[in-house]
């Protein structure tokens, strides 16, 4: 995907607007969906640009009027007839000026990372191909959070890398507070990127006087200061009403899907499971994507917090590769007693995939137990080194993300034409 972009200068000599069509510094191809695709920010000044002059005169100012061609919003002033546009073109000077004000266009875009899942910060960076910002953050003696930014934001679009996974306080009073710190320094535009939104389970209200912590968690984040949010595979997708801002929902399936593709599993050995009633839309739209395979439920009841019990088998699976698909692990238990009951109705082999691995305890010890082939999980929740065992594989999410805050930033559209069924909600 190429276009070309539009930037105007001024330009002391000669009173003059000096107006740029470039070229977008970044190629959108995607072998597959999540190729690496690297951006190089010299390859991006050494590109060929086409450029002309046109007087700030009385005659040049009123040739802007209602009528005048307007691209991606932004205004285009008509080229006019300059006899000394080549001696301009060879101006050093000139020159000069292009390649300054490319420079701040580049600088416009800044990525910090909080304290909460760094590596997967690193990684989006390098996908992205530039580097973190800097960012000071520390905690008091009595706990209390200190954040001061190490560079200028000043009318910058500033992405923040914060999931507020456990401790789900301690990260989500930081992001906050790195909200509140890029609005006092006049960031231009502020996103909180948030691959796991905590307290998304406490969605509505399941019995009298219970908080809807969703909501306020939502109205915490839009008062800080941020303008859009990016978030990753939201427990209920009517999540995205709580925000009084734009919200750009992303799904993780896709990367999940493309490994699962990689294991070559024949597709009339496949079957895709929900573990409960609540995921059957998310299962569906998996199944479609894995050659339109069958899908087949799990009527769980659920007698009280992380706490649940299978009661029956919506479909058939003996003798099939069984994919157990839902949005997080948190204690594992709805999802082991799902595989136990997919073994017990003869499935040859079962996986577990998910977008979110909270892994509370004994999430670990019921995953390694042997009921799975395989554990997929992705890293929007960083896996600490005590968590690992040998049926586990990570994920990275990080070219996703990038790919996102790419078309955000560029205000290109964010659907993913291989995974629509995966884009942008």
């Amino acid at each position: 995907m190429a276009m070309a972009g539009v930037v105007v200068v001024g330009h002391a000599m000669m009173n003059s607007f000096l107006i740029l069509f470039q070229p977008t510094k970044k190629s959108s191809h995607l072998h597959g969906h999540f190729a690496l695709r690297f951006h190089h920010h010299a390859a991006a000044r050494s590109q060929p640009r086409r450029w002309m002059r046109c007087n700030s005169s009385p005659q040049a100012k009123s040739a802007v009027t209602n009528s005048s061609v307007s691209w991606n919003g932004r205004r285009v002033v008509p080229a006019m007839k300059n006899l000394n546009m080549d001696r301009m073109l060879e101006s050093p000077g000139l020159q000069n000026v292009l390649l300054q004000s490319d420079m701040r266009s580049e600088s416009r875009l800044k990525i910090f990372s909080g304290t909460a899942n760094q590596q997967l910060a690193h990684e989006i960076a390098c996908y992205m191909g530039i580097d973190l910002g800097q960012i000071h953050i520390k905690r008091f003696a009595d706990g209390e959070i200190y954040v001061q930014l190490q560079e200028s934001v000043r009318g910058c679009d500033v992405f923040l890398v914060q999931p507020t996974c456990p401790p789900a306080n301690e990260n989500l009073m930081e992001l906050l507070i790195m909200i509140d710190a890029c609005r006092r320094a006049s960031a231009k535009n502020i996103t909180a990127v948030i691959p796991y939104f905590g307290y998304a389970r406490a969605d509505r209200k399941t019995q009298g006087r219970e908080s809807i912590a969703a909501k306020l968690v939502a109205n915490l984040i839009t008062e800080a200061g941020a303008h859009r949010v990016l978030i990753c595979d939201l427990h209920s997708g009517q999540s995205m009403g709580y925000f009084d801002i734009p919200v750009d929902h992303v799904y993780g399936q896709p990367v999940i899907l493309d490994y699962l593709a990689s294991k070559m599993i024949s597709s009339d050995d496949l079957v895709v499971v929900s573990p409960d009633v609540g995921g059957v839309t998310r299962a569906r739209a998996f199944a479609k994507k894995m050659s339109d395979a069958p899908l087949t439920i799990v009527d769980k009841r659920r007698h009280g917090h992380n706490v649940s019990e299978v009661m029956n088998l919506i479909g058939d699976v003996k003798g099939k590769v069984a994919v157990l698909l839902d949005d997080m692990i948190d204690t594992a238990g709805t999802i082991v007693n799902g595989a136990a009951l997919l073994h017990a109705e003869g499935a040859r082999e079962v996986y577990a995939c998910c977008t979110h691995a909270v892994f509370s305890p004994p999430a670990v010890q019921r995953l390694s137990g042997g009921l799975f082939q395989e554990v997929i999980i992705t890293n929007t929740i960083p896996v600490k080194e005590q968590n690992y065992f040998p049926e586990l594989t990570v994920l990275s999410v990080a070219n996703l993300v990038g790919e996102t805050i790419w078309r955000i930033y560029d205000d290109c559209s964010a659907k993913f034409e291989h995974y629509s069924s995966f884009e942008l909600d």
